[in-house]
């Protein structure tokens, strides 16, 4: 499900980007971030796929449900964009000074 979790971020993201256009939040910028996080997960998936099951709802790590976990691995991506969107505002600001 943290596959499924991110697929569908990746996709509202984008396509909030796609209708909104180019804006100071860098909604393209996110969506790539995001749908990097979807291919890393499917990869993950496909390694470590023996049969059965293709998406589960629970794991077997520290956090054993699946859409809580997905959920969990978008927060740092967003802490990640938040952090740009912070430096790239900082330095436009400095520009127009």
């Amino acid at each position: 499900m943290w596959l499924i979790t991110s697929l569908i971020a990746a996709v509202v993201v984008t396509l909030l980007w796609r209708f909104k256009g180019q804006t100071s939040l860098k909604l393209d910028i996110l969506a790539v971030m995001l749908w990097g996080l979807t291919v890393m997960i499917f990869v993950d998936h496909m390694m470590g796929y023996e049969g059965g099951s293709f998406l589960e709802a629970e794991t077997d790590g520290f956090v054993p449900n699946s859409t809580l976990l997905g959920i969990l691995m978008l927060i740092p991506v967003v802490i990640v964009w938040a952090i740009y969107i912070m430096i790239a505002n900082r330095k436009r600001t400095v520009v127009k000074e």
